[in-house]
């Protein structure tokens, strides 16, 4: 029912972009991804609903042949099988919340 972010140990995704997994059920999953300035995270697509709060920085996203810069406060959706990626502006957080739960990020 709790999962404490001082409890959670990273995992290196791409050069300069980390993945905690937060809280999560088979239906839910929310992780808080950091990124250092200029690391992205690749283009890649999946089945899962994901949408995405920008918690510190400035981002470059392009979800489905769109790109646009967002920032501290705002949020995207990304719908399954769509095409996406994104560039750190700055050094920043993203919270990520898919439907149903990445049973790939529990491997």
């Amino acid at each position: 029912m709790f999962r404490f972010n001082a409890d959670v140990t990273p995992t290196d995704c791409e050069p300069g972009v980390t993945r905690k997994i937060l809280c999560y059920s088979d239906e839910l999953m929310m992780c808080e991804i950091t990124f250092k300035k200029g690391s992205k995270g690749n283009f890649h697509h999946h089945e899962h609903l994901q949408i995405t709060y920008v918690a510190e920085g400035s981002f470059e996203f392009t979800i489905g042949g769109e790109t646009k810069v967002v920032k501290k406060g705002d949020s995207v959706y990304m719908p399954s099988n769509v095409e996406h990626g994104v560039t750190a502006l700055e050094d920043g957080k993203l919270v990520d919340v898919f439907n149903p739960m990445r049973q790939d990020f529990l491997k």
